[in-house]
């Protein structure tokens, strides 16, 4: 019989594995993640859960019932289908029960990541010598199709490399480490951030100024505000490329950029949510052609402009029309909840650097670049980015418990 303290370290490691390999392979997470609640219901360790998981567990419990009503339950089979992604939080909320854990698991984030940053930018300068190779403008060449690392398009590859970014600042910021370990983890900062700035995606961008505005305020006020300074700089000194992408924030090419064709997928979606308030008009319904041109509004001239169509570009809008308005509000409560949480846990922790401290920031922020860059994009649809952001709300509320107990286990260490 193999012992059940063996078993639980195992479903630990397992957990930590699917966690990490999420950056290189969704498939390998997903198998490892599956042996990972297999263990653990074997090992005899309590099943916990954060406190997100409760409107989470609403959220998707509306979902079943928006495919009810679906016209065409099959088609939205998919997209139940990732209720087993957000298992993680069993998982990892279950198996890593002390600080140092969770330091282990972030600083393996931190080393992939950053080794994925470098994949990407390896691609980059493959994408330069073949933009020079075609003799053609490298900003149309490269737009269409630009750096992911090890995913299978940029804004996955974008929004992972976000969160380990927030992650390497929250932990230079406000984590407890080694001075002699700053030649590895400064390092580790700007060769991620230069591989987000050269990914040239727009919507991760806004939301990385704004969650780093949130930390840098946290820090050191004057690093709040000299932070769009410094950047504006950047921009103004990087590539052409780089410039002109975020000139076309305010002033975007007509068929290049998306700004015109994302408005287009937010005006069609809030038909659908009008047409459609509480069930919306089925998972997966808006990847259907014929159901986006349906409640395309009537004075949007075709041909449409370029882009992606098979979703709205937006979670919020994209959740309300196509499972109904309280699945959105359902996962905007659940994330508010979340920064709830780690707000008030911040303020019970004595003052100075700590373990508990620096996952709480980096948590917040986190939930904050989720909710910017979702304004923009279906982010929290991709499953490599879900899994990544449910493991890292799962070590917030490991810290919230740690904050509010008055002693901590042995097993806790400070970074």
């Amino acid at each position: 019989m193999v012992p059940p303290r063996f078993l639980g370290r195992l479903s630990l490691w397992l957990a930590f594995a699917s966690a990490v390999t999420i950056l290189l392979s969704i498939a390998v997470s997903q198998i490892l993640l599956a042996l990972a609640i297999g263990v653990l219901l074997l090992s005899g360790l309590p099943l916990r859960w954060p406190r997100i998981a409760i409107p989470i567990g609403l959220f998707l419990v509306w979902s079943l019932i928006a495919l009810a009503f679906s016209p065409d339950p099959g088609y939205g089979l998919a997209q139940e289908r990732k209720i087993f992604v957000y298992l993680t939080m069993l998982v990892v909320y279950s198996t890593i029960r002390g600080i140092n854990e969770a330091r282990w698991l972030v600083g393996a984030w931190m080393i992939v990541g950053t080794a994925t940053a470098e994949r990407g930018l390896v691609q980059y300068a493959h994408d330069v010598a073949g933009a020079r190779a075609a003799g053609v403008d490298f900003y149309h060449f490269y737009v269409a199709d630009r750096i992911r690392g090890f995913m299978s398009h940029w804004m996955t590859f974008s929004g992972q490399e976000l969160f380990v970014l927030l992650l390497i600042v929250a932990w230079l910021f406000f984590g407890r480490f080694e001075r002699r370990s700053l030649w590895l983890w400064i390092p580790c900062a700007l060769i991620t951030g230069l591989a987000l700035f050269l990914s040239q995606t727009r919507s991760i961008w806004i939301a990385g100024v704004v969650a780093g505005f949130y930390l840098c305020w946290y820090w050191r006020r004057w690093a709040a505000v000299a932070l769009p300074v410094a950047l504006a700089l950047f921009v103004a000194l990087g590539p052409e490329a780089v410039r002109v992408r975020a000139w076309s924030i305010v002033h975007p090419e007509t068929e290049t950029d998306s700004n015109s064709h994302r408005i287009i997928c937010w005006r069609t979606g809030w038909q659908m949510i009008k047409a459609h308030p509480l069930v919306g008009v089925g998972p997966d319904e808006i990847r259907k052609e014929s159901v986006f041109f349906a409640y395309l509004p009537a004075d949007i001239k075709q041909p449409l402009p370029s882009g992606y169509y098979g979703h709205l570009h937006n979670f919020y809008i994209q959740y309300a029309a196509e499972r109904g308005l309280p699945a959105t509000l359902l996962i905007v409560a659940a994330l508010l909840l979340a920064i709830r949480d780690f707000l008030m846990a911040l303020r019970k922790l004595p003052p100075g650097r700590s373990g508990q401290r620096f996952l709480l920031h980096a948590s917040i922020a986190v939930v904050i670049g989720t909710m910017v860059g979702g304004i923009f994009e279906y982010n929290l649809n991709d499953t490599e980015v879900l899994t990544m952001f449910l493991a890292i709300m799962c070590l917030g509320y490991l810290a919230v418990e740690q904050a509010q107990s008055p002693i901590f286990s042995t097993s806790t260490k400070q970074l």
